[in-house]
């Protein structure tokens, strides 16, 4: 594909480029790991159950090519329960509709390999902080593969059934609401796995819970702000957020352990990196950098590792 036939414009030394796109692609940001009863990915389909400002909904999804030009896609929509209206208002964003495909002239080998490699995925856009920030709080210094038994934990325990054809949502939950976690203990989450400090964030979130719809709709900067008054929610939580809720281009989670170390070694081959190093190799791509970070892990993997691997020692009591 030449720049020739597809460039759509050119602003902040970066272009959008006209290309296919996945939706099953696109929509993985949305699951909280293979296991998640919220949201379930296949080939050709897309549920997610989830609450909304009008109340809980389950939205399907369906397509009949991917990838494919955003008119070719044979895209179909069906929601139930009280959050029908809104959820089916924003599969547009939710998809990546009005994303694009993103090149930088100039840009490091690595930057361009990874971005072209990952073009038919567009940023997804929820609108909903309230189901992403939930499980970022629990992964919040743990691996991937507990946070995301924690998450299905969680939601099986005090998750509702979501609304919607029994055979469709038959093993699904919807994510807890905030009643259910709001004063609720710290020793509870404990046999979850879930130690105080997550425990009391997440309480804390669910005390915010009602101007978390308000935040999402004054931009990410704002949003960034609000989100990182509560207590418990700092810049790894915020920027992990920002991208799937959000749609942010530009969000970068700050303070994750392996993130650093892998920008450093696909862009400039050090093993070992800090945050701020990570933001300067960044820097060129300001504007797009979550974009750009998101290429990178999916395509050049991450660093060398030395030494012995961490052992997990659980908490939990099933």
């Amino acid at each position: 594909m030449g720049v020739s036939d597809a460039a759509l414009h050119q602003a902040g030394g970066w272009r959008e480029v006209a290309s296919q796109r996945s939706i099953r692609h696109t929509l993985r940001v949305v699951r909280a790991g293979r296991g998640d009863p919220t949201t379930v990915l296949r080939a050709d389909s897309f549920v997610h159950a989830t609450l909304t400002p009008d109340g809980p909904g389950t939205l399907q999804l369906r397509w009949v090519a991917d990838p494919a030009p955003v008119d070719e896609c044979g895209l179909d929509a069906e929601a139930w329960g009280p959050g029908a209206a809104w959820l089916l208002a924003r599969v547009e964003a939710l998809t990546g509709f009005h994303d694009a495909h993103v090149e930088f002239p100039g840009a490091h080998p690595v930057v361009t390999r990874s971005l072209s490699a990952t073009r038919t995925t567009r940023l997804a856009a929820t609108g909903n902080i309230w189901h992403h920030v939930l499980p970022t709080v629990l992964a919040q210094r743990i691996t991937g593969g507990e946070a995301a038994r924690q998450w299905a934990t969680l939601c099986r325990r005090l998750g509702d059934t979501p609304p919607g054809p029994a055979d469709l949502v038959a093993g699904m939950r919807l994510p807890p609401t905030p009643e259910s976690l709001r004063g609720r203990p710290a020793w509870w989450f404990h046999p979850l796995g879930v130690e105080a400090k997550r425990a009391r964030t997440l309480t804390e979130v669910a005390r915010h819970a009602d101007r978390l719809w308000q935040w999402a709709e004054v931009g990410p900067a704002a949003a960034s702000s609000k989100l990182s008054l509560i207590p418990g929610v700092g810049p790894w939580t915020v920027g992990s957020v920002l991208g799937p809720a959000l749609g942010d281009p530009d969000a970068v989670p700050v303070g994750d352990f392996h993130f650093p170390h892998a920008v450093a070694w696909a862009l400039a081959g050090e093993a070992r990196a800090t945050d701020d190093r990570m933001l300067e190799l960044l820097e060129p791509y300001r504007g797009q950098r979550g974009r750009v970070l998101s290429a990178i892990l999916r395509t050049e993997g991450g660093a060398p590792k030395f030494g012995p691997r961490q052992r997990i020692v659980p908490i939990a009591r099933f």
